[in-house]
């Protein structure tokens, strides 16, 4: 294990991490044992409330909306705490092996997204496919306005990023809905 202050691959040291997380270094090694495990549990974290507050929506409701509603969450969390969080996403989005394991942890967002789709009663025909497709497409819209919001210094407004994201891709995430 690196010391604090020590590069701990990639270039990003233990410092680093604990000052965009706004904690003493003493307190970072209280609770993770490398920087790749704040980035695994965070982003756990955050990937079972997406699951979980996909599973509380209306299951008649519009995939489009239910979808952008429980990713909006995160996105709005980031322009809450624009400085801390500015620091900490660019971190993971420029960290490759931290961007490694965000990707990767999105693959365990996407399979539990998919899931919960496909036990909404709506789905069309293509329902085999549709559930895995909605989710990897509206975990895109996530990653493009996370990316947009970072390269604009915070500046960007994510809400309104992620409506423009969403419109876009709504016809598809709804267009497979039953007609009833």
């Amino acid at each position: 294990m690196a010391l604090a202050g020590e590069v701990v691959g990639e270039e990003v040291t233990i410092d680093e991490i604990a000052s965009a997380a706004g904690v003493s270094k003493r307190t970072f090694f209280r609770y993770f044992a490398s920087k790749e495990d704040v980035v695994v549990r965070f982003l756990t974290d955050m990937g079972a409330g997406i699951h979980r507050e996909l599973a509380a929506r209306p299951a008649g409701e519009r995939p489009s909306l239910a979808l952008r509603s429980v990713l909006s969450g995160p996105l709005a969390a980031c322009a809450d705490h624009s400085d801390r969080a500015l620091r900490v996403v660019r971190l993971i989005l420029r960290t490759p092996a931290l961007h490694a394991r965000f990707l990767e942890r999105q693959g365990r967002w996407r399979e539990g997204l998919a899931a919960e789709l496909a036990r909404r009663p709506d789905l069309g025909p293509d329902h085999e496919l549709y559930p895995e497709l909605a989710a990897g497409m509206a975990l895109t819209a996530f990653n493009t306005v996370l990316h947009r919001w970072s390269d604009s210094d915070g500046t960007a407004d994510p809400e309104a990023l992620t409506e423009q994201a969403f419109a876009l891709i709504a016809p598809a995430l709804d267009g497979t809905r039953r007609q009833t």
